[in-house]
């Protein structure tokens, strides 16, 4: 196996956003060049995967994000991972005669927490209006994602 990459290195001195499909790629980067900043294009990104890929990602999935804010000098942790629901304690378990929590189906579910992890991260770091961050996402919802 070779070591080299068969994909051409892309440089440049802008910016640059990486993602799991072109269309949510294109969306981050257009929201840079709008005069956002990383935190701007990632949501961006994100909320374009949710129509873009929706068997990979979706409204009720989590966002574990590690953000580092250079002007601060600062690294922080926004946990939007979900929690168990109210209802889902342990005499609830085993009344339905559950002894461990299921690694699957709906009695595992949590309640989603990436939607509100990308706008408590917007609240703190974002810099463009709401508007303008899901209007990518929102003319795919509108007209449909080309395949």
């Amino acid at each position: 196996m070779s070591m080299f990459t068969t994909r051409p290195e892309l440089i440049g001195t802008f910016g640059v956003v990486s993602s799991t499909h072109w269309l949510a790629s294109a969306a981050g980067m257009g929201i840079l060049e709008r005069g956002g900043n990383a935190f701007d294009a990632a949501v961006a990104a994100g909320l374009v995967l949710q129509l873009a890929e929706p068997h990979l990602n979706g409204p009720g999935g989590d966002l574990p994000l590690l953000l580092h804010n250079a002007a601060r000098n600062e690294t922080k942790v926004i946990c939007g991972q979900g929690v168990a629901p109210a209802a889902a304690t342990i005499e609830r378990y085993r009344e339905l005669g559950i002894d461990l929590i299921p690694a699957a189906g709906l009695l595992a579910t949590v309640v989603p927490g990436a939607f509100d992890a990308w706008m408590l991260l917007l609240r703190d770091h974002g810099s463009l209006p709401l508007e303008q961050i899901f209007e990518p996402a929102l003319h795919y919802a509108e007209h449909g994602v080309p395949l």
